[in-house]
């Protein structure tokens, strides 16, 4: 007996000691390796997510996976051409779940029943072939959402009530679907962020819901109300069941095309129009992204950090033919609706260059989204999509594009050439293969992220200065010369040598919403009085230095700051306590006799971040201090 009670206890501790210094399959392992399986193409996985090991484990990491100590709390599977069945047992035994993006991959059919899933707070499932009627109730257990994204997808029905009674939800966007009926009462306090643009809806939109303006609700004709200044019909007031008739119309629209919009919006207007604005890089690992922090990381990695793209061929047969069918006539500079070079460094090339070369989707910043062509002259390029820009005229933009085109610094990244139409605006500028700063100082763990050692991110830092200082000369007449500095706009050459991107589109987007997604409309005194100034870009500039010296991620790149580390206010304590020291990042504060010039970099950082701006330091002199630190 004694024998037989010594025997399982051996082989425990055996157990637990191999599985201290080997990777052991988790429970969390098992199911999320029967999630995979359960797809119909999973080829994207096949070289991380390996039967036998364990996704949490720092040898054997799952690509997409992310943990806390104990079990896996978020998925990040955007843009891995994933297909087939979602297995929402398996997903229902991830007890610590809590954010699934699955955006950008090709799943189709109904919702599927993620509802089961209740302690989720993030669910992206945008551009996507998912369809069909959601159940009003589908979300009604789903207390804990917080952040919901349907976009682009071909959902039809009405949208469901139970979004109403979500008394935590934020962030909702329903745009390009097919929804028809009226819009629910969403009036909790706690939504922020909505879009219900271009679907099916009818009827007034509930008074509640005119405190978001009129754009989440553009593209729907039937709407009425205060919010449009459109009057509403008494039968347009509360409409009720559609006519069977109706309904059979509607369910024939669906499946003969009506989803042909969002399919032109999606793939044929991009595969025509190509568009794009820079993400913060491109084509590499970028789905490890588990060193941000644990609060509301699911936003950074969104909004700041693009997982690995998949590629596809935007040279579809149909996008060329709508295209060639509606570039008729001439003007001065090129074709209507062509590209307009307005910087010749790398070539001359028109749209059908870009139509003909594969491109890969790169991600969708605050100001557009963004692709990357590789052109049959071997030169890669960024095509960016303006989303939000000034009702101005062609000459107007024009002018103000080729301005940008003749920015000529080591430090600033010139567009190449742009489009314009009406409904469309374009810009072009060269890839960057490196990619951005921000991506290789909290994503990269190779090579690159070991290379950034002390005199490289001084490098960076001045360069990124000069590059402001170059900015500030030649836009000094604007509120903002550059309006949009921060990590993920400082892309970096094969050799650290900084490049300024996003930068003076002020004039472009100041009368749109877009412009709130400008980094300077996160400093106080945007926040606080909605004013900008050039020593926005100056506060910009004290994050950027703060973020490279300690390495942290800066909350202040969250929309709601909760993630990340408040770097102004952790300097500020530092500062009184005397202990800026203890903030310069352990990877380079071993730096032999180079500790003073980092703290000089700190100092510098806090009065650039100033937030009384009568107090704040002027560019001209932050650039002086930092040319003065040597290594």
């Amino acid at each position: 007996m004694a024998a037989a009670r010594f025997l399982p206890s051996c082989f425990l501790i055996f157990i637990l000691i191999f599985c201290l210094y080997t990777p052991c399959l988790s429970n969390d392992g098992v199911s999320l390796y029967e999630f995979k399986e359960a797809l119909n193409e999973s080829a994207s996985l096949d070289s991380t997510w390996i039967k036998g090991t364990d996704p949490c484990h720092n040898e054997t990491k799952w690509k997409g996976v992310e943990c806390n100590a104990e079990n896996v709390i978020n998925l990040y599977l955007m843009n891995n051409g994933l297909a087939g069945d979602i297995a929402i047992d398996s997903l229902a035994n991830l007890k610590g779940l809590r954010v699934i993006s699955l955006e950008n991959n090709s799943f189709s059919g109904p919702l599927p029943e993620f509802s089961r899933l209740t302690k989720l707070k993030s669910l992206y499932l945008s551009d996507n072939e998912f369809s069909g009627e959601i159940p009003s109730d589908f979300f009604s257990k789903m207390g804990s959402l917080k952040k919901l994204e349907l976009a682009r997808n071909k959902f039809s029905g009405r949208i469901p009530d139970s979004l109403g009674e979500l008394e935590n939800l934020m962030v909702l966007f329903l745009e390009q679907n097919e929804f028809s009926g009226p819009i629910p009462s969403l009036a909790q306090k706690s939504l922020v962020k909505i879009d219900l643009s271009n679907n099916k809806l009818q009827g007034e939109i509930p008074p509640a819901m005119s405190r978001f303006g009129t754009k989440p609700f553009e593209g729907n004709p039937d709407l009425c109300g205060t919010v449009l200044s459109k009057e509403c019909k008494a039968d347009e007031e509360s409409p009720n069941e559609a006519p069977a008739a109706d309904k059979i119309n509607e369910t024939k629209e669906s499946e003969s095309g009506s989803g042909s919009g969002v399919k032109w919006v999606v793939l044929s207007a991009v595969v025509a129009l190509l568009v794009v604005t820079i993400a913060f890089k491109s084509n590499r690992k970028e789905d490890d992204f588990q060193m941000l922090g644990k609060n509301n990381l699911d936003e950074a990695v969104r909004v700041h950090i693009p997982s690995s793209m998949k590629k596809r061929n935007l040279s579809s047969r149909k996008g060329i033919n709508s295209m060639n069918s509606s570039r008729k006539g001439t003007q001065k500079g090129g074709k209507v609706g062509d590209l307009i070079v307005i910087n010749e460094e790398k070539g001359i090339f028109g749209l059908p260059d870009l139509m003909k070369a594969a491109a890969e989707v790169l991600g969708s910043g605050g100001l557009g989204s963004a692709y990357k062509a590789v052109m049959a002259n071997g030169v890669s390029v960024v095509v960016k999509r303006l989303r939000d820009v000034n009702k101005v005229s062609r000459e107007t933009f024009d002018s103000e594009v080729r301005k940008l085109g003749t920015m000529r610094h080591r430090n600033i990244l010139t567009p190449l050439a742009y489009h314009y139409r009406k409904e469309e605006k374009l810009l072009v500028s060269e890839f960057v293969a490196k990619g951005s700063l921000l991506y290789i100082l909290h994503g990269d763990r190779g090579i690159s992220h070991a290379e950034l050692n002390w005199p490289t991110r001084l490098k960076i830092i001045q360069g990124i200065a000069q590059g402001m200082g170059y900015l500030h000369n030649e836009f000094a007449q604007y509120e903002l010369p550059h309006g949009n500095l921060k990590s993920s706009n400082v892309l970096l050459s094969s050799n650290y040598e900084p490049l300024l991107n996003d930068y003076a589109f002020y004039p472009l987007i100041s009368n749109t919403q877009s412009v709130q997604q400008l980094f300077a409309y996160k400093t106080p005194e945007a926040v606080l009085y909605q004013q900008v100034s050039p020593k926005s870009d100056v506060f910009c500039l004290g994050i950027v230095i703060l973020e490279i010296v300690t390495g942290k991620f800066p909350s202040q790149y969250l929309n709601n700051q909760k993630g990340g580390t408040d770097v102004v206010q952790w300097i500020r304590t530092a500062i009184s306590e005397n202990k800026v020291s203890e903030l310069i990042d352990p990877e380079i504060a071993n730096a032999s006799n180079s500790l003073e010039q980092m703290e000089k970099l700190l100092y510098i950082g806090a009065d650039c971040t100033e937030g009384d701006q009568e107090k704040r330091i002027v560019m001209r002199e932050a650039i002086k201090r930092i040319k003065e630190i040597q290594v």
